[in-house]
């Protein structure tokens, strides 16, 4: 999409919810779920990548599961630091795996909200996780989005919900290196990323 349709396709948008009273607006739900791997359907939502794409021998999945409390979505993979003999990269070492959520239409308005929560149980490695949010003004060689990034430790074998709101820094600014810029009242765009480091 061009910059200048994303930029119009925004602003419409923007005036349509201007224009349209809502008692959401007024009062918003205590919470909204993004993603909840209810079904097997949520799994059409994600895409696997690891280092394999460059000759890498990591290796990841993503099913819907379900341990006895309900569906749960099980990320898991193979990490390593090897490369395949025949490769055509020109790398010295492999080693990552993630899932990232696939482009959608649109963004997902969360302005009513003060924080985002991730709730994890983990193999006690560091993750990372990415937020784009939209960027209404765009520099000559920078992305259309701007992209938020937080390492989170997830403790071994337990259920952790990682926070950060919008006074928090923990999402980091990418593009600018702006370690202390708050997320509050923007948009996430897509897609959404969690990488195993």
């Amino acid at each position: 999409m061009s910059r200048f349709r994303a930029l119009w396709q925004a602003s419409l948008n923007a005036t349509k919810r201007a224009l349209t009273w809502n008692v959401e607006d007024l009062i918003p739900p205590s919470e909204k779920s993004i993603f909840n791997f209810n079904s097997k359907e949520e799994l059409k939502r994600w895409h696997l990548y690891s280092d394999s794409e460059y000759g890498g021998l990591s290796s990841a999945s993503l099913e819907i599961n379900d341990a006895g409390n309900g569906l749960k979505g099980i990320f898991s993979g193979h990490l390593s630091l090897d490369l395949a003999e025949d490769s055509k990269w020109n790398i010295k070492r492999g080693g990552f795996c993630g899932m990232r959520s696939k482009k959608f239409d649109g963004f997902i308005d969360l302005d009513a909200y003060d924080t985002i929560a991730l709730k994890l149980k983990g193999d006690g490695r560091c993750y990372i996780s990415t937020i784009y949010t939209e960027n209404w003004v765009n520099s000559p060689g920078q992305p259309e989005d701007n992209s938020w990034q937080a390492f989170v430790f997830v403790p071994k074998d337990n259920w952790y919900i990682a926070k950060a709101n919008s006074s928090c820094p923990i999402f980091a600014n990418v593009e600018r290196e702006c370690h202390r810029r708050k997320f509050g009242n923007e948009s996430i765009s897509n897609p959404w990323h969690v990488t195993v480091c």
